[in-house]
Formats: structure tokens, sequence, C-alpha cells
């Protein structure tokens, strides 16, 4: 399916669930909210979004309301004729309104949360996720070859509390509007044309004593439990004059409660500040970051009031709640009428504006990697790509055979005699190809033209020019510009572009896109080596002043060195006195200083990516640090380069080093240097944790002397005395007893034994009686015959794969963000490790929720991840407690088979089949039995798999197993 088409498709859903329509202002926050992007109308050539609806009639009808609002109607054709009409039969629509935002505007790398344990160059393609089904205002749509169905549910879900709370705020809202009082009964009417939505829980309204007070009029008497109908004879007459009570039913006033001083209504200064920030922060903004990025960018101080009660934020920006127990951490997002792009300046484009011809606009896909062919990069803010894939560069290559066939046959007849600035010709380069190009330059004898395909210039006889045929404008010009993420102040640098040459052009490398507007913003990756090479971060650290670096040479000894980080393996980071130390120090000074002078809203990060260099605060004061791995939107890690230190951060916490100091700071080398303690093991395997600690202790953020024996292996001294090796940090910490490694370990073994416990054995712990604390809810499942979107994380045959809810995903990326923000900042702690019992794991620079399956005696642990189905190995001291915040959201790893196969032993090649067509992808699972276990995790379903990407045709995955199965029966 195209990208247009499905578009069009998600478009029609959300326009077909609202009989009254949908506020074009509102239209992008429902398109987010059902499918976590926005309708990207500037990748289809528009460049309004208004231009882009008119351009599909069949899909949307714009209508003017009569306030002058423009609104979107469900276009009407054959094929969803009869959903228009079953959908204007509704009484109601219950719509949820814009506060269940999902957000899947994210990035990741190696450690991404959706990729699987292969090469990094495919852990970085993100799956695309095609929303193919989903539950939307009691509704179920759901996308077939046949058409667009629309299927009541069965079941009625809770009220979400969040959008109680987004009806209150704009309850209080329509009050503010009508200070004097409003009708009850018109209460419905009024928020349906204020809102463009239906009021649902309009007998709920009189109950909310703190939103507002219910009067009957001429009596004094608050009533606070009294329903009116909404048939009542005052329901149908918007008249907010006082009416003569009827005497056998009188109407009921709503009012709003006055408001204690200290929660005044927000300014309207505040709001559009807060609007500018989230303006800003695009993927969202943590609630409890505002005042401290209120008095930093705007240097006034935003109401406390106000995070105890979001609702009062009902009519500035949306509201969410990621985790539903926790109701201090909230998400909050720019209204989708409020988000204002941010222009970034375009270089001239290459291609002239021509006549006579249409070419379709290349679309970039929207997938957040990208294989690319660099061709030209005449400076960082102008390189020359052209896509790599099945619609791009294979598409080209049949093209330019076509082209190159019929030139050869009709060639001498389609010589152009005189040429035109800006026209589009067809050139025969050399006797093997014919390219399409545009003319730049004419002169007597030649012209020189721009291939628009390949990105580079020509100067060619005028004999060589030939008519291009309309047959051969089909395909979009495929040379296209981007831009290189964080070199944008050293884009014409003779060394970085010299770095960047040999890197990257004529070669083709994985494209991480971190903004798409104007011209893209990218990341770009070599992905042919064990190890990922970011190009952008190699392009910058060739900048650096290697004469700054810290002077280390073998056989040497250093005073005044400063230990800055003890790292879990033993491995040490030292400061060394050094010019770069000096000067590093005099422009953190400047900078310290910048910051308390100066308001810094240019200065906050926005859009963070893997290889920029910015500032974070260490123990109060701003530092260098470089983003190593960005979790989500929200939390990222990154390493402060000057002390070799690893942290955890939200977005809000960064910053951008202020252009006047950046040129002057990139130059300086990372002033910490990585060492290894000379006669202790350096393997690179963990230390015992009394050890890391007793070093720490000994030696972190203190002065001491360094003997360096070879290449970073050294000797400590924490005084200023003789060097005497026995009285060395090293051999201090080698005579302590908890450094008898092999004794440690077989120590931590016995504890955990048996390795395999019998049920019967009294070593046997059960999670219920070895967690004291809670286990998770189970997680809610549709009823049998019901179908759900899911994600397949893991697929070993048929008989066993496991889903994920791809509904609540996003929860699942917010909680692991928690987990890291506050594991990474725990110290390392020793703890009794039980086969079945639930802990956190580090895995992969993330944090799992993970069950013990084993203890072996290397000092290794076998675990499953709950949420994702895998098993692992990894070491004991990567285990930590699971505490109650982080046992709320139910475990989203559901095992799983297939239905409508027969199940038994599964063979390779079907097992590769079947992990071909479902691992790490989107699909459809419809629900065909329930087995229940004594645990979560021992909960099994068994579902039909329906992959719904194709445009005219499903596919059933049991299908392709049983005609691959007769396939080879047949064979045998």
């Amino acid at each position: 399916m195209s990208d247009v088409e499905l578009v069009k498709k998600m478009l029609r859903a959300v326009l077909q669930s609202s009989k009254h329509g949908v506020a074009m202002a509102r239209l992008q926050g429902d398109y987010r909210a059902l499918t976590g992007e926005v309708i990207p109308h500037r990748q289809f050539g528009h460049a309004s979004l208004e231009s882009f609806l008119r351009s599909i009639p069949s899909v949307v009808r714009l209508e003017r309301s009569s306030a002058g609002e423009v609104m979107c109607f469900a276009g009407v054709c054959e094929e969803t004729a009869h959903i228009a009409q079953l959908v204007a039969r509704q009484k109601t629509v219950k719509k949820s309104g814009c506060s269940k935002l999902l957000n899947f505007q994210m990035r990741a790398k190696s450690s991404s949360l959706f990729s699987h344990n292969g090469s990094t160059r495919t852990d970085k393609r993100k799956a695309q996720v095609k929303g193919i089904l989903f539950n939307r205002c009691n509704v179920i749509f759901m996308l077939t070859k046949w058409d667009l169905r629309v299927v009541r549910s069965s079941q009625q879900k809770p009220v979400n509390r969040a959008d109680v709370e987004v009806v209150q705020g704009r309850i209080k809202q329509l009050l503010q509007k009508y200070c004097s009082g409003v009708w009850l009964s018109k209460i419905p009417q009024l928020y349906r044309n204020m809102f463009q939505e239906e009021l649902h829980m309009h007998k709920e309204v009189e109950t909310w004593t703190h939103i507002c007070t219910v009067e009957k009029p001429g009596s004094n008497n608050i009533k606070s439990q009294t329903p009116l109908s909404p048939t009542s004879p005052n329901s149908t007459k918007l008249d907010f004059t006082l009416p003569e009570t009827p005497k056998a039913h009188p109407p009921l006033l709503i009012t709003p409660p006055s408001t204690p001083p200290s929660h005044q209504p927000l300014t309207p200064e505040i709001k559009q500040k807060l609007r500018q920030l989230l303006n800003k922060y695009s993927h969202g903004l943590w609630a409890h970051a505002l005042p401290q990025l209120f008095q930093e960018a705007f240097g006034c101080v935003f109401p406390q009031y106000v995070l105890e009660d979001l609702s009062l934020l009902a009519d500035t920006c949306m509201v969410e709640y990621p985790m539903p127990d926790n109701r201090k951490r909230a998400i909050l997002y720019a209204l989708p009428c409020q988000v204002q792009a941010q222009p970034r300046p375009r270089p001239p484009p290459l291609v002239m504006p021509c006549t006579g011809n249409h070419v379709p606009p290349l679309i970039i896909p929207t997938t957040e990697f990208l294989s690319v062919l660099v061709m030209e990069a005449s400076s960082t803010n102008n390189i020359i790509l052209r896509f790599v894939g099945e619609v791009y560069s294979k598409a080209l290559e049949v093209l330019e055979e076509a082209m190159l066939q019929f030139y050869s046959t009709v060639g001498a007849g389609l010589c152009l005699l005189s040429q035109k600035i800006g026209q589009l010709v067809a050139v025969a380069i050399e006797e093997d190809a014919v390219l399409r190009a545009q003319v730049h330059q004419v002169t007597e004898e030649n012209v020189k033209v721009y291939c628009v395909d390949h990105g580079f210039f020509e100067m060619v006889s005028r004999k060589k020019i030939l008519q291009l045929r309309d047959q051969f404008l089909t395909l979009p010009f495929q040379a296209t510009t981007f831009q290189l993420a964080g070199l944008e102040p050293f884009s014409t640098d003779a060394v970085v572009l010299k770095t960047l040459d040999s890197l990257a052009v004529g070669r083709t490398l994985l494209a991480e896109i971190v903004e798409r507007e104007d011209t893209p913003l990218i990341v770009l990756y070599d992905t042919s080596q064990n190890e990922d090479l970011n190009v952008n971060a190699v392009c910058l650290k060739a900048l650096q002043d290697k004469s700054m670096e810290n002077p280390l040479q073998e056989n040497s000894v250093y005073t005044n060195v400063c230990v800055t980080n003890v790292c879990s393996d033993g491995s040490i980071y030292c400061q060394l006195p050094s010019r770069g130390q000096a000067k590093l120090k005099d422009i953190m000074d400047k900078i310290e200083a910048h910051f308390i002078s100066q308001l810094t809203w240019e200065l906050l990060v926005s859009k963070p990516f893997c290889g920029k260099v910015c500032l974070a605060k260490h123990k109060g004061k701003w530092a260098r640090a470089e983003i190593i791995n960005l979790h989500g939107s929200q939390v990222l890690d990154i390493l402060f380069l000057d002390l070799g230190l690893p942290a955890s951060l939200e977005v809000s916490e960064l910053r951008e080093i202020p252009p006047i100091y950046l040129k002057e700071l990139i130059t300086i080398p990372p002033q910490a240097v990585k060492c290894y303690l000379e006669e202790l093991n350096a393997d690179g395997s963990v230390w015992p944790p009394e050890a890391v600690l007793w070093l720490r202790e000994t030696v972190l953020n203190k002065i001491v002397k360094l003997d360096e024996t070879r290449t970073v292996h050294v000797y400590l001294f924490s005084g200023n005395g003789a060097q005497d090796l026995q009285s060395s940090v090293n051999r201090q910490l080698a005579s302590c007893p908890f450094w008898k490694r092999d004794v440690y370990f077989s120590k931590i073994a016995r504890v955990s034994e048996p390795i395999l416990p019998e049920a019967g054995d009294s070593s046997y712990t059960s999670p219920a009686q070895s967690n004291a604390l809670t286990l998770p809810p189970p997680l809610d499942l549709p009823l049998v015959g019901q179908n759900m979107d899911v994600f397949v994380s893991v697929a070993c045959h048929p008989g066993h794969f496991v889903l994920q809810p791809w509904q609540d995903l996003y929860k699942l990326v917010v909680l692991m963000g928690e987990m890291i923000l506050f594991y990474n900042k725990q110290e390392v702690t020793q703890i009794n490790i039980r086969k079945n019992n639930i802990y956190a794991a580090k895995i992969d620079n993330n944090w799992h929720r993970v069950l013990v399956k084993g203890i072996l005696t290397n000092d290794l642990v076998s675990v499953y991840e709950l949420d994702y189905g895998k098993y692992e190995l990894i070491n004991y001291s990567q285990l930590q407690p699971l505490i109650d915040e982080f046992r709320q959201l139910p475990f989203q790893g559901i095992s799983a088979q297939l239905a409508g196969v027969k199940q038994g032993v599964w063979g390779e090649e079907a097992s590769m089949v079947f992990r071909n067509h479902v691992e790490k992808k989107p699909l459809v699972a419809q629900i065909e039995s329930v087995e229940e276990g004594e645990w979560p995790w021992e909960r099994k379903i068994s579902v039909y798999l329906v992959d719904t990407t194709q445009e005219d045709n499903d596919i059933w995955i049991h299908n392709i197993m049983v005609e691959f199965l007769d396939e080879i029966n047949r064979a045998d």
C-alpha cells in the first residue's frame, strides 16, 4: 500500500467516526491520536493541509460552519457509502478527544525497543507501523481486502480518568465564557458547538462540585445530585436569559465556583510561553520539567498549583498519562492547531523550475532509517543522496535501461538542435548510458547539464542532447538534498569536508532522519564493520586540536591527577593537568556566567540525536556531554566527555552550547583518559561490587599520583610520598578479602542454589512466596473471535511466538524510560538472586522486567523478558529489585500459537518461512482461544494472524503455512 493510500484510509477512519464532522483545526490531533503521526501533507507536494485535503474529495469533504470554521466530513464513494449511512444512524458517537495521544515519533539506535538481536545494521531498521486495526469511539474499524467495515464493539470499556480530566477542563472553559450561568440541559449542545465533540458525561457534570455548583433558580439550596433529563422543555432552545421557571420540572442552573486567589486561571502570557515550549518539544514534554524550564528560558515562575490540576491546561495543550496509576507523571503535547514548523535555511535547488513537463515529487520514505547512496558533498548543508530500494534505485535502473534501449533505436531522430536553460532533456553521457538531465548553461558547442537522478554536473557536446519523452517522466527525480545534523556551523570547513569525502561520498550508508521539515536533517552511519560508525560524529571530532590531548607517555609519573569515574569492570577515568584542561576550565566558567546572566530559550535541545555534543549538568555545573543512546522521545543516555562518566537524563535537561563558544569548545579533545590498574584483572568482566565500591571510596574525585608502566595500564598512589608499589592502590585492592573473585562468585552461586530446583525442594520459592511486592494486573485481552492490533516481538515457529498489544506499546516505552532514569542512578548493590523471582535487568543499555529462569555457576543468570518474550544470559550484577512503581503496567509479552494449522514438530525451513512473515511486524490477531495459567507469563493464546499491509489483499498467515506444508508433503 502506498503512503498516500494509507493516509487516505486513516483519514476515512477518523472522519467516519463522527457524523458531525471534525474541525480542520482539530483534524491533525485526531489523526495523530489514532496513528501516532501527523498527516504528512508536505511529503505529497502540498504546502498546506487544506490544499492536500481538497485534492482528495472522495476522502474528505470540506464545509464551512455557521461560525466560519472549516469542517471536515467523510467523502462518500461507492466502497464507503454504507459506512457513512451506518455512522449517520448512530445516536451518539463516543469520542475521547485528544487526551489519548500516542507518541511513536521516536528514534532508537542499536538498543531500539522494537529491534531484534541481529546484525547492527538491521537493528536500526524500525518496524513501520501502519495502524491497520484500531478501537476508537466504541466502534472497531477494520481494513480488509473488501472494504472498510464497521463492527460494534461488544465490550464497553471503562472511562479513562485522563479523558474525564480533559472534559472537566473544557467545562471550566465553557463556564468562564458564560459567566452568568448556563442551563444544565444546554450543556451538551454548547459543548458540541464549542469543541465539535459530543459530551457523554453530561449526567456526571453536576457531581463535579470542584468544577461548578448547581443551583435551583429562586432557591439558595445547592443541588449536587439532581439530574435533569436532556429532554427538558428548555433543552432545545438556546437562550441565555433567565426564563420563567416551570413549576413542575424546574431546570437547574450551573455557575462556575469562585476561584481561590492562589488558583486563578493562567494568564495569556503564561499560556503563550507554554505553547512556545511545547512547539519546541514537538514529541512532548514531561509536566514536572515546566518550573525549571520556565525559570531558565523565560526568567519567570510557572504556577505550581497548575501541576496539581493539569485540567487547567485543557485549552492550551493536550495531557497524556502514560502510566495511569501515577498521576504525577504526565506528558504535555502542543495542540495540533498550535504546532508551528521551524523553518530551516534551504540551499538553492539544483533543479530549476521547468515548464511543460510534470514530474511527480520525490517522497521521502516514512521509516526513520534509510539506505542511501551519497553522491556529492559540497557542504554538510548540501549532501546529494539517492535512496536505495525497490521503488527508488531499482526503479531507476529499470527506467534507464528502457531509455538506453529506446534512444539506441530512435535516438538520431530525437536530437535537440536548440536548447534552453531549465529544459529537461535526455543526455547520452556514454555509449551505454542515457540519463535524464536539465540544461543549466549553453555555449556554442557544449551544454552544461545537471543529471537529476545522479546529482552531478556534466559538460557534453550539443549533439548528445536528446528530447526527453513523456514516458520517462513518470519516476520522480532521484537525487535529493539533505543536511548533516550537528555540523551546521562547520558546513564548509575543509577538514570536515575532507573527512566526509573519505567516509561517505560514493558509498551506501544508513541515514537516520532527525527532522523532515524543509531540507531533511540526517545522521549517517557506516554499518559495514562490526561496530557502527557515526559519520557525523567522526567529522566533528576531526576538528579537535591534538596538541591539547592529555600528554600520556609510557614509564612516566604524573601528579595532581583527578580520578573522575570508576567503572564496574574496574577501569578508571583520569584528568591530567594539560593545556586543554586549562582552556576547558576557562571556557566552561564563561558558559556558567552566560547561563546565569542570559535567558536560554534558544539553547533548549529539542531534536536530540546520537553523536550530538551539548551541555548537561553534573553536580550543579554545566559540562560537555555527547548523546550516545536514545530511549524513545523523552529519555536518553549521555557521556560526560571530560569525566568519562555515563548518565541517563530527560531531553529537557540538555542545553545547546552557546554559539559564541561552540567552535572554540569543539576543538578541545575529551579530557578524561581511560586507564586500567596494573596487576589487576582487566579482561572486561564485571568486578565484585565490594571491590568497585572500595576503589571509588579510595580514589574517586581525589587527587592522586599516576605511574604509567604501559599504555593505559597504571599504578595509582593516593598520597604524595615515595612510589612504593606495595603502597599503591593496586596492591591494596589485591590484598582485600573480597578481591578473591573465585571465592566470591562461588558464594553467590551457593546463595542461589539449587540451579534447577524441584517443586518439592525446600529451597524452591514460588513468585507468590518470594516477591513481597505485588504482581501487575493481568493484561486485558479481547473476547474470543474479536481482533486486536499486535506487534510480533519474537517468532520461533507457529507453535510459539510472542505478541505485544500495539495500542499500549507506547506505555511500555515510557515505563522503560522511567526504569532507565531510576536504575542508572543507583549504586550497584548485592542482592540474593532466586529462581522464579521477578527483577529489573539491564540488557543492551535498556532496563527490562524479567523472570529469573536459572542461575549458572559462572556468574551468569538466565532470564526471560516478560514484556518481549526473549531469553537472555546476563551477569548477575545486572539484576536489581523491581520496585512497586514498575509493577503497575501489565506484562506486555503474550505467548501464542498459530490457529488454523495442525500443531506438531516444526522443521527449521517451516520456522524460517513463518518468521519471515511475522517477526518484527505489526499484524492483526484474531483470538481463537485463551489458555489461562497460574502466573501472567504462563498464559497462552491461540490466534489467527493477518497481514493487512497489502493494498488489495489480506494475507492470512495460517493459509501460507498450510500451503507450504502441502508443498513439502507433495515433494516427499
